[in-house]
Parts: C-alpha cells; structure tokens; sequence
C-alpha cells in the first residue's frame, strides 16, 4: 500500500511539474522569437528528457560495469526511443481522438517533424549498428558521430525556427500571472522548479514501482527497458496530451520527436563510451520495435504529407508485441 501511495503521488507531482514545464517553455520559445519547431523539438524534448538521461549515468557511474549497471543503463537507453516511438505515440493519438472526436489530421509544421523523424530513424540505426562494430576505438568514432549528428540537428532546426511567430492565447506565466510581459528571469524560474518537480516526481515513481515489478520477478534489464521509461517518458506524455487538447500540434509531437532524437544520440554515445556496448537479441529486438513503429508516422508524412491520430495508436501494437515477446516468448 505504501508503494502504491507513493505511485499516485508521484503522478500527480509530475503532472503539474509538466503542466507548469509546457506553459514555461512556450513563454520561453516567444521570448527568444523561437517558432514551435525549436520549442517543441529542443527546448521541451531536451528539458523533459532529464530524468531519463540521469538513470543510464547514475547506473553506470554508480554501480561501475558489473552486470546489473551495465544491464540498467543499457536498458534505460533503449527503453526512452522505445517507449517514445510506442506507447507515447500511442497516447499522443489516442488523446487527438479523445478530445476532438474524429480522425482528423494533425495541424503540424510537417517539416518539422519530418526532419525529427528522419534524423531519428538515422541515428538510432547508427547507434544500433554501433553494438556490431569489432572494437572500442570504433564504437568511440560512432559515439563522436552521433554527438556530432545532434549537433547538426540542433542547427538547422534552430535556423528553421528563427522568427517564430508570436503565439496566440498563450496563458499566463503562472509564477507571474497579472503581469502579460513576464521577464526572462521569471520565465527560468519557472522552468527550473518545474524541472525539479519533474525530476522529483520521476524518482519518487521508479523508486515505487521497482519493488513491485521485482517482487513479481521481473528481470533487472526488462524491468529498466519496460517500467522505467514508463516513469521518466511521463512528462513527454503528459506535456504531448496537454498540447493536444490545445490544439498545438507541432508542439505535442515535435516535444516527442526531439526527444527521440536526443535519446538516440546523445545518450547512446554515452552509453558506447562507457560500456562495452554488446546488446544482445532482447535488446535489438527493442531497438527494431522503436525503428518500426517510428516509419509508421514517417511514411504517412512521406506519402500523404499528413499523419492521422488513428496511425499513431499502431505504436501500441508495437508496444504489446514486445510485451508478448517478453513474458510469453522469452528471447535469450
């Protein structure tokens, strides 16, 4: 019961972190002139992105190379693209279908989340491909080719958003709410406490549900591949849905594009720099997932320049497939 308490008041904790996070960062996009690609796609993926970034670090950091940090830093890289590809796809469409009631295409900046997707599908294969490369000195040049790749992203992404225009029915800075021209230094505040929230409330989430996942038996790597992400994806998830029921589209997918390329960059080529970097069947099967059901959404970009909320819950299928293949089909 004590674990379960503390679940519900970690949910809650992250949701008004990432509530509090979302309308920071949109006032900190309009600020910098900023358009809705960068916010979503850099400021918010990155911002939200924290709490899965620590755990891969804290394991290998803490619990050195030995087989269970290895396993939990490894598996938290390969569960944040594959949690995000899936089930917050999943959530992300299932959200456009609840609240506006049809399979209406999403209003997005289709550019924006093209190059997301595209970018992603490159460097996940990059970073996979990596596992299979005879030496470090190798995997060290693909993890320099990754951080270098990010960059470029972050480039153009920025060169495409300048001059964003100003945005429309944007609520008040809540730490500064009668004033409409809140400063910079209000607008970090806010962020930062949010982030602190966020982070607080992820801890808090893992810390409860990892007892329970173990007292049911549930191997170290599934359970830092599958449960943990479930906690530190939520703000992306929860910061998607609360743009979704707004109407900013570009926002809702590009904070979950951008986070799946940071988290298939970034945090990979830390994870080829501190560790052997052999992933073995269960883990490149994650990794396939992922790639697979984030083509679904890029090709109906490619082909019909569009994507509908009902191709984004195929994430889901993707997601039971590997919870089958899991628990009923053990791969070793």
């Amino acid at each position: 019961m004590k674990d379960i308490g503390m679940l519900i008041v970690s949910l809650g904790i992250i949701l008004i972190g990432a509530e509090a996070f979302t309308n920071g960062i949109e006032w900190l996009g309009q600020r910098l002139k900023l358009g809705a690609g960068a916010v979503g796609s850099i400021l918010a993926a990155v911002g939200t992105a924290l709490p899965e970034t620590l755990v891969p670090i804290i394991a290998f950091l803490g619990c050195g190379m030995d087989t269970d940090g290895s396993d939990i830093g490894i598996g938290a890289i390969l569960g944040a693209p594959f949690m995000l590809a899936t089930l917050a796809f999943f959530i992300t469409g299932l959200a456009a279908l609840l609240f506006r009631r049809k399979n209406r295409p999403l209003q997005l900046d289709t550019k924006v989340v093209q190059r997301d997707l595209e970018f992603f599908l490159f460097v996940y294969t990059l970073a996979i491909l990596a596992s299979f490369l005879p030496n470090q000195l190798l995997k060290d040049g693909a993890a320099v080719g990754l951080l270098l790749a990010y960059g470029i992203y972050v480039f153009q992404t920025l060169r495409a958003s300048k001059g964003g225009h100003k945005q429309e029915n944007l609520a008040p800075l809540y730490v500064a709410g009668r004033t409409d021209e809140p400063t910079m230094a209000m607008i970090l505040v806010q962020i930062v406490l949010a982030l602190i929230a966020i982070v607080f409330g992820a801890h808090g989430f893992v810390n409860a549900v990892q007892p329970i996942a173990e007292s049911v038996g549930i191997p170290v790597f599934v359970l830092s591949l599958i449960i943990t992400p479930i906690a530190t994806e939520l703000p992306e998830k929860f910061n998607s849905v609360l743009w979704i029921r707004r109407g900013k589209d570009t926002l809702a997918m590009g904070n979950l594009t951008g986070a799946m390329v940071f988290q298939s960059s970034v945090i990979p080529a830390i994870g080829i720099a501190l560790t052997p970097w052999k992933l073995d069947t269960l883990a490149l099967w994650s990794a396939f997932l992922a790639l697979g059901a984030a083509m679904i959404p890029y090709l109906s970009l490619r082909r019909k320049g569009v994507i509908f909320p009902s191709s984004l819950l195929i994430g889901g299928a993707f997601y039971i497939l590997f919870i089958l293949t899991v628990f009923r089909f053990p791969i070793q």
